[in-house]
């Protein structure tokens, strides 16, 4: 299983959604449908900005600062939202309000909804990504990475239907903001590379 489907299975579950959508107001329809749009685009500016070694590094930092390992739920209800307008803004940049706008479009839902939400769940994002980050750093009896325990310090993973899409028509969105090939863009999205990148920080 590829990063950005760990995450959606915690970030898409019935109790996270229904966590988004008490402090949003949207529906929990349109808070599957955002999650699912939103978090290849995010992982994919966060891959874009630790192309760098030094945006590598920056993000490393941030990621020991954001452990948290209560339930997604939990960590969306509890959100520091200023904190999570920060990361959310220097994930995405000057493309911020585009990508705002097409979420908007996409899962029908007020660009203050929307903000709302990636300013509650960008907090969450960074624990994910820390969990994942340093149990990949563990290798398996195969040599492989171990990210066998994510799942479990979220508090259980999504309905199996949740998990089925990941990305749906953002798609061209991720082709203007990003560049690259069909092939880079899907690697970005999946955050497989940008979880080979933070984990050889650990070395």
């Amino acid at each position: 299983m590829d990063l950005l489907n760990m995450l959606m299975s915690t970030m898409n579950s019935s109790s996270a959604r229904s966590a988004l959508a008490g402090k949003t107001g949207a529906s929990t329809d349109q808070i599957s449908s955002l999650i699912k749009n939103a978090l290849p685009t995010l992982l994919s500016g966060m891959t874009k900005n630790a192309s760098s070694q030094e945006g590598a590094q920056s993000l490393f930092k941030a990621l020991g600062q954001h452990t948290s390992t209560k339930s997604m739920a939990d960590q969306i209800t509890e959100a520091d939202e200023a904190d999570g307008a920060k990361i959310i803004g220097h994930i995405l940049g000057g493309d911020q309000s585009n990508v705002v706008g097409a979420l908007a479009k996409e899962s029908k839902m007020e660009e203050g909804q929307v903000t709302k939400a990636l300013d509650s769940i960008a907090p969450a994002l960074l624990s994910g990504l820390s969990a994942a980050t340093n149990n990949a750093g563990k290798k398996d009896d195969k040599g492989g990475f171990d990210l066998s325990g994510l799942l479990g310090m979220f508090g259980g993973g999504g309905d199996a239907d949740d998990n089925a899409s990941s990305g749906g028509g953002i798609g061209s969105l991720l082709g203007s903001l990003f560049g690259g090939g069909k092939d880079d863009k899907e690697d970005d999205a999946s955050g497989n590379s940008l979880l080979s990148t933070l984990t050889s920080l650990l070395k």
